[in-house]
């Protein structure tokens, strides 16, 4: 495993053939895996993904763990629908985030990721202390299980995130950067957002995006290089931070556009990365 290796987004597949075979005709070999049904998170289907995974060479960084219930990606009904946050769907997501964090231990993948919604600002709001318990219960279950639990960014700021971060408490806890996402949120910028949670990021998404021009709908994600975040210095911002972990991509659209796309991406964050690399090392030897 090579420090700031790309990878890509994968999900389970209809057709029931290896769920990682897409993933390897990238040429990639490390992924995110994106469970959105809770019920397939038994055991007969962590045995099938472990299997599938060592079939193709593929690592699992991490298991993307959805959640029941109703998820609008919007600021109108996001708030009281996506997450641990609102009170209605947070004790049956709390359990199933916990079978997610026991699927990632039987596949033997270190962490899981997932939003924990639009946590609020004022730590005095009355969702924020039961979002903050819910969160810490769930990444306790991960620390008995030997993995770890990583906050996908986007719906909070990352002050707010710092903040919960140091409310859990817990060892185990880290970020899955997502580039475009603060972007799309109008949450921060994330070049900025690293001063803030650097420390804490352990994954990515290499994603990109623009700003939200309403106040009802995300901006708009578009292919990498094409958008708001700058990867250039992102990715030397991160390696100063010591940061050694994937860089996931995801293409939020479907299709062959995607795969287009991805091709691109992968040949535009390696060029970076290498650069990135050389230059630093460069620097040491001087």
């Amino acid at each position: 495993m090579g420090a700031m290796e790309i990878g890509v987004m994968s999900s389970p597949r209809a057709d029931g053939g290896n769920e990682f075979e897409l993933v390897a005709k990238y040429g990639l070999r490390v992924t995110q895996f994106s469970i959105w049904n809770p019920a397939r998170l038994t055991p007969e289907y962590a045995a099938k993904v472990k299997a599938d995974a060592a079939a193709t060479g593929v690592r699992i960084a991490a298991i993307w763990a959805g959640y029941s219930g109703p998820a609008k990606w919007n600021f109108i009904e996001g708030p009281a629908t996506l997450g641990l946050v609102p009170p209605e769907y947070r004790a049956q997501r709390v359990q199933e985030l916990k079978r997610a964090a026991d699927f990632a231990a039987w596949c033997g993948v270190p962490a899981i990721i997932s939003h924990c919604g639009f946590v609020p600002e004022n730590p005095g709001d009355p969702l924020y202390a039961p979002t903050v318990a819910a969160t810490r219960e769930v990444a306790q279950h991960c620390l008995e299980r030997g993995i770890s639990f990583w906050f996908e960014t986007g719906q909070e700021t990352p002050v707010t995130l710092l903040r919960v971060i140091e409310d859990v408490a817990l060892p185990n806890l880290g970020v899955n950067l997502d580039t475009a996402n603060l972007i799309l949120y109008g949450k921060a910028n994330p070049l900025d957002a690293l001063d803030v949670i650097g420390i804490y990021v352990r994954n990515l998404h290499a994603k990109d995006g623009l700003y939200p021009t309403n106040g009802r709908q995300l901006g708009k994600e578009v292919p990498i290089g094409k958008g708001k975040v700058n990867f250039r210095k992102i990715i030397a911002r991160l390696h100063e931070l010591g940061f050694t972990g994937d860089i996931i991509i995801e293409r939020e659209i479907k299709g062959p556009q995607q795969v287009k796309d991805i091709q691109k991406a992968i040949r535009y964050l390696r060029r970076i990365i290498d650069r990135t690399l050389a230059s630093k090392q460069g620097e040491t030897k001087c």
